[in-house]
């Protein structure tokens, strides 16, 4: 089984492109902290490459940032590959089957507050999943500025 659970934050700015075939690929890279500290009382972060695609990669792209709270789950993936030096390197890079927040939105000002009062349902993004658009369905479109949480 390889499955992988991770919740940490953006390091930058997601990286979105497109392969030549018109498929989104989204790259990133979370901190994720240790559940211990260490000895001098300090917990430690490691630092994780991730990549998503297709819905997925369009949604981290749209709604994440630097400093944002993500949840990943995903599978553990190796390639090699031949640097421009002619020297082989080898990457480990979580490839998401699911993203979701793991913060609530953030304030104007830009920061964000945590999610521990746990309000509304997570929005994720699954790779497998099209986007649906109830409008004009008998549902409201509602301004996120408006929501109460």
């Amino acid at each position: 089984m390889n499955k992988v659970i991770l919740i940490g934050n953006l390091t930058k700015d997601p990286e979105l492109r497109t392969t030549q075939s018109g498929v989104s690929v989204c790259t990133f890279r979370i901190a994720v902290s240790r559940r211990f500290a260490n000895a001098q009382g300090v917990r430690e972060s490691d630092f994780f490459d991730v990549v998503a695609w297709r819905q997925s990669a369009d949604f981290v792209s749209r709604y994440f940032s630097k400093g944002r709270r993500i949840a990943v789950v995903g599978s553990l993936q190796n390639r090699s590959y031949e640097a421009k030096d002619g020297t082989k390197r080898t990457v480990t890079e979580i490839v998401a089957d699911e993203v979701e927040f793991a913060d609530s939105r953030p304030s104007q000002d830009g920061g964000s507050n945590s999610n521990a009062g746990g309000y509304g349902a997570p929005q994720q993004a699954r790779s497998q999943e099209p986007a649906n658009d109830f409008t004009g369905q008998g549902f409201t479109q509602v301004d996120d500025d408006e929501l109460p949480f």
